[in-house]
């Protein structure tokens, strides 16, 4: 790897690791797989750097695709009737009692709608910047953050009860 390569990888590890972190834990509910997508996406990101436009984006689709990619392998290894999603947002995940009450209450909705609060309100991303990661328009995607969001104020606002 080249000096301006490696200068280019670090300068991106500095950018996006804690946000990244973040915003795949509060997608996962899991520490391990969020730190370990983003681990796989930086080595996989390493020997291709010279062909990556938009590294950040790189990294932040590659990161949410691994951590798929784990999840859906976890699901299939699950006994029958268990969702290892569930599971890891449980409030057991040693997060603070509201960031576990959050995580869980975020485990409730679909995936699409997890990936659109996590990306815009952790991630920090724009419903544009959003849409070019996901594939979908700027609009789409503020109608999904619109209902997101609604639903995860429903379902927080049972779990206060």
């Amino acid at each position: 790897m080249r000096e301006d390569e490696s200068v280019a990888l670090r300068l991106a590890w500095d950018h996006n690791r804690d946000r990244l972190w973040r915003a795949l834990l509060a997608w996962s509910g899991d520490r391990d797989v969020a730190s370990d997508a983003i681990a796989e996406a930086f080595a996989q990101a390493a020997p291709r750097l010279d062909r990556i436009a938009d590294l950040d984006g790189w990294l932040w689709r590659a990161s949410f695709k691994i951590a798929a990619g784990m999840l859906d392998s976890a699901r299939r290894r699950a006994p029958v009737g268990t969702d290892p999603m569930t599971d890891q947002m449980s409030p057991s995940t040693q997060l603070p009692d509201e960031a576990a009450a959050l995580v869980a209450a975020l485990a409730q909705l679909s995936e699409s709608d997890r990936l659109a609060i996590v990306l815009c309100q952790v991630g920090g991303w724009s419903a544009k910047e959003v849409g070019g990661l996901v594939g979908a328009s700027p609009g789409a995607i503020r109608v999904r953050l619109h209902r997101a969001k609604s639903r995860l104020r429903t379902i927080m606002e049972v779990h206060d009860d």
